[in-house]
């Protein structure tokens, strides 16, 4: 079982860069395929990104592509979501997810843990 902490969430202005960081417990962080997930207000849970377990492979929603990156470190167990340019639809609740599995990991339903969530807020 792994648990799971995001931060690094806040308020920012259209244009400027945020880094979310979601530590990882547990010795088996490093056999996990990780993602991001976003959520807006009265809008169904989206992909953002995801990295396999050896951090070899990523892929990116369309929407974030060029924009976002993301990285993961196993000697520290933790997964970062480098953004930049952000836009006001990039408002949402972020949410670090973890799943022993390696395909498809643009579908939240593959996702065995989740964390809290925090919250991103790009103002205009």
């Amino acid at each position: 079982q792994v648990q799971l902490v995001e931060s690094g969430g806040g308020l920012v202005q259209a244009g400027g860069s945020l880094s979310l960081s979601c530590a990882a417990s547990g010795r088996t962080f490093s056999t996990y395929s990780m993602g991001w997930f976003r959520q807006a207000p009265g809008k169904e849970r989206e992909f953002v990104a995801a990295i396999s377990y050896g951090g070899g492979s990523t892929n990116y929603a369309d929407s974030v592509k060029g924009r976002f990156t993301i990285s993961r470190d196993n000697a520290k167990n933790t997964v970062s979501l480098q953004m930049n340019s952000l836009k006001p639809e990039d408002t949402a609740v972020y949410y670090c997810a973890a799943t022993t599995g390696y395909g498809a990991l643009y579908l939240k339903d593959h996702y065995d843990y989740w964390g809290q969530g925090t919250q991103v807020t790009v103002s205009s």
